[in-house]
């Protein structure tokens, strides 16, 4: 509070001293719990951002929430001409290729998977080339 009447003293003279929040003497004790909690928290929002991503109708709206989310470590995957991966990817349909190249690759990503580092928070669905029978 020290930095909040300082201002108010220096807004009556018209004259600043510098003194913000950011460079005052702040002892900062966490509780038990707190980083557990402040995780959690993290995660929720993360879930919630995914949601609305999902469901988001302005493609400006789904990139600032995309850009939003990278500044955090959390990444889209959309693994379009990559191997299809079960173990990363689900698949959601095929198209029929008489190209043997393509047997087993992503065609397009169906749903935007997304990933926290090396953690796949969601995979995603995509439609993958299969060879003609």
């Amino acid at each position: 509070m020290a930095w909040f009447r300082q201002r108010e003293a220096d807004e009556g003279t018209g004259t600043t001293t510098g003194t913000s929040a950011s460079n005052t003497d702040v002892d900062v004790v966490a509780a038990p719990g707190d980083l557990e909690r402040a995780l959690a928290d993290r995660q929720a929002l993360i879930q919630l951002c995914l949601y609305a991503l999902d469901r988001a109708r302005s493609g400006g709206v789904v990139q600032r929430l995309e850009h939003g989310l990278a500044d955090i470590g959390v990444t889209a995957l959309r693994p379009d001409g990559e191997r299809f991966d079960p173990s990363c990817h689900e698949a959601g349909g095929a198209i029929p290729t008489d190209d043997p190249a393509l047997d087993g690759v992503v065609a397009e990503t169906e749903v935007i998977g997304f990933a926290e580092g090396e953690r796949l928070l969601r995979a995603p669905i995509v439609t993958v080339y299969a060879k003609r029978a």
